[in-house]
């Protein structure tokens, strides 16, 4: 059945009678979808500069934010169509998608090239599409200052140019009205863009009716450290450089701002972090979202790791915000890149659901589509999942790893000692030869699982320690022993190989298609395996804002989550526990040298475990540990860090 939504123009005859022109053109759905029925060749493509009311450069000008347009034609006619934006700060440099692409521009400066698939596709189908410049990047004024107040509060000013809240100009001066737009929008966008849809939905703007973040940030303390251990140093700083093409004196005093401001020498939490934390923080708070949420991540992403997502997707739950997940077990890699005919039907669809507000049944099917290996997908009713029971194991004196508790007065000790670089050990280090005693590393393997369970959800660890220093890094490894055929996310791709050939979404025109080309999953076999990952600088365990030193010589309870998973455990199986100081591969802190001593008995890692029609504790039960080395000279590459 074909549902039409028709608009009428009114026009006023000669004689002062009132006459109804030609109906106007219309949205039509069939199957509960929009359909392609508007010319992407003869769309319009025009840009504006919205007023942002911020002044991130401090040049006492309001910066103007380029917003790059492509609608339908007849949005002239009186045809009012919703918004699908992408706001982005890599348009000019790191480009977009798979193939980095980038805009391209006709002599008037109006647009003729938008990157990605979003405009081929969804214009012909009923949207606009615009293409936003984050504030201090492409043609927007201003400096990009790395996901704090500007950044969000640019694009926010779109959304509400589009609600006729804030003004625009052309080119030439004049002003400029969102006539054509029913004031509905939806963001999306991967990594940085999507990091935008979460900020600008924090601020709780009326008129963005839902976002897509694929691979977002949720909090950009998060995304530089954990528990106070820093993944990068000068991180704030080198991306706001990195995403801008001006001049690099234009925004020196910002970007010196911003150095200070994240302190590194900490590693705390401070008045900077909450500016840009988009969960609890001081411009946006996850309290204020209305917006719906389609969320996208790889839970092996190890730029913006899986817990942006987990702690946003948690507090949203909450609040009984609507949403729905997708998780691959790829790293930082977009769901059209890795599932693409199912992700383009399953937007469009939601796109139609929240923007147009057609009746179909995205939100009857199940909340959670879940990759749990190399092209394998489950569904289920939400994440985590709730058939998933928490299992507790212990490490014990003996190196064994299951549900008894250790003897009391058993303990382990191992040192936050410099590794050959200077920094701390590596990760294959650390998980290779467990059945060996190493000084950097405290090694607990189980004997092999009597079932196979999935892991869904967030583990955490807890740890009884003393140091003989006033604190240390620590590391926390779930490890998997077994020889298995795995999505090979730490290598070229991340788990992803790009293809010669192309397939196309949407229509195209000879200077913008909708074709991509093609991927096919990576794998790569091996007996080892990191399931998930966790770090702590233990005087930062109460507090990130106000570390409390530990005295020497006395014993501590330390507790913290790890990086959550969708893990399938295999019958026959060892799974480990690691526990280490400082890890090279994905902290740049030096190592303390501190001598850890860890109470065993004290000490246990708590997962969430489906599993199936059996008991989870069961499931997870090991058999008794025999002499068992396992894989020695393990050699983990470290996930390449990609922008587009």
């Amino acid at each position: 059945m074909t549902v039409a939504v028709l608009t009428c123009a009114a026009l006023t005859a000669a004689g002062g009678a009132t006459a109804f022109a030609q109906a106007s053109p219309k949205i039509v759905v069939k199957d509960g979808v929009t359909q392609p029925v508007f010319s992407y060749k003869d769309a319009i493509r025009e840009h504006v500069y919205v007023e942002s009311g911020v002044d991130s450069d401090g040049d006492g000008k309001r910066d103007r934010v380029n917003v790059d347009i492509i609608r339908p034609k007849e949005t002239e006619k009186g045809l009012k169509v919703p918004v699908v934006m992408d706001a982005s700060p890599y348009y000019d440099n790191a480009g977009r998608g798979n193939e980095s692409e980038r805009k391209t521009y006709d002599a008037n400066g109006n647009p003729v090239k938008f990157p990605l698939y979003y405009d081929n596709y969804f214009v012909p189908r009923g949207y606009a599409f615009l293409a936003v410049d984050m504030v201090g990047t492409t043609k927007s004024d201003g400096c990009p200052v790395s996901g704090g107040p500007s950044d969000v509060l640019g694009v926010k000013a779109v959304v509400d140019w589009l609600n006729g809240r804030a003004k625009a100009t052309r080119a030439d001066g004049s002003p400029v009205k969102a006539a054509w737009s029913t004031g509905r929008t939806g963001m999306i966008g991967k990594s940085y863009d999507g990091t935008l849809a979460n900020g600008v939905a924090a601020t709780g703007v009326e008129g963005l009716e839902t976002i897509v973040p694929i691979s977002a940030i949720s909090s950009w303390y998060d995304y530089s450290r954990m528990n106070g251990v820093n993944y990068w140093t000068n991180e704030q700083p080198w991306l706001a450089d990195y995403v801008d093409t001006d001049p690099p004196e234009k925004c020196a005093a910002v970007r010196a701002d911003l150095g200070e401001g994240e302190d590194d020498a900490t590693g705390n939490y401070n008045a900077y972090w909450r500016a840009a934390d988009y969960r609890h923080g001081t411009i946006g708070d996850v309290r204020n979202v209305r917006a719906s949420l389609f969320a996208y991540h790889g839970v092996n992403d190890l730029n913006v790791k899986d817990n942006h997502f987990t702690l946003w997707w948690n507090e949203l739950a909450e609040r009984g915000i609507d949403r729905k997940v997708w998780l691959s077990q790829r790293g930082h890699v977009d769901p059209f890149d890795i599932r693409r005919d199912d992700w383009v039907a399953t937007l469009h669809k939601w796109f139609d659901h929240e923007l147009h507000k057609i009746r179909n049944d995205v939100m009857r099917g199940p909340r959670a589509d879940i990759e749990i290996g190399p092209d394998q997908w489950i569904t289920q009713r939400d994440w985590p999942s709730r058939d998933a029971r928490p299992v507790t194991l212990r490490p014990g004196a003996d190196g064994s790893l299951g549900p008894k508790p250790a003897a009391k007065g058993s303990t382990v000790t191992f040192t936050d000692e410099l590794g050959p670089n200077r920094l701390g050990r590596s990760e294959g280090e650390m998980v290779g030869d467990p059945g060996t005693a190493k000084p950097f590393r405290a090694a607990f393997v189980s004997g092999p699982l009597p079932l196979t369970g999935r892991l869904s959800g967030t583990p955490g660890a807890r740890l009884r320690i003393m140091l003989d220093k006033p604190t240390s890094n620590l590391t926390a490894l779930l490890v998997d022993y077994g020889e298995d055929t795995r999505v090979n996310y730490l290598g070229q791709g991340s788990g992803i190989r790009t293809l010669a050939t192309e397939d196309c979404n949407g229509e195209s025109t000879p200077d913008d298609d909708g074709c991509y080309r093609q991927t096919e999953v990576t794998t790569v076999t091996s007996p080892v395996n990191v399931v998930a990952r966790g770090w702590l600088d233990a005087q930062n365990d109460r507090s990130l804002s106000h570390p409390a030193p530990l005295k020497p010589g006395h014993y501590y309870d330390v507790r913290w989550e790890t990086l959550s998973q969708e893990y399938v455990l295999k019958k026959g199986h060892r799974l480990a526990l690691i526990i280490a100081g400082t890890d090279s591969d994905y902290n740049t802190e030096t190592p303390t040298e501190a001598k850890v001593t860890v109470d065993l008995r004290g000490s246990s890692i708590s997962i969430p475990v489906v599993a199936g029609g059996d008991d989870a504790a069961t499931a997870l039960v090991p058999q008794p540990l025999t002499t068992w080395r396992g894989p020695s000279g393990v050699t983990l590459p470290v996930q390449e860090r990609k922008f587009h």
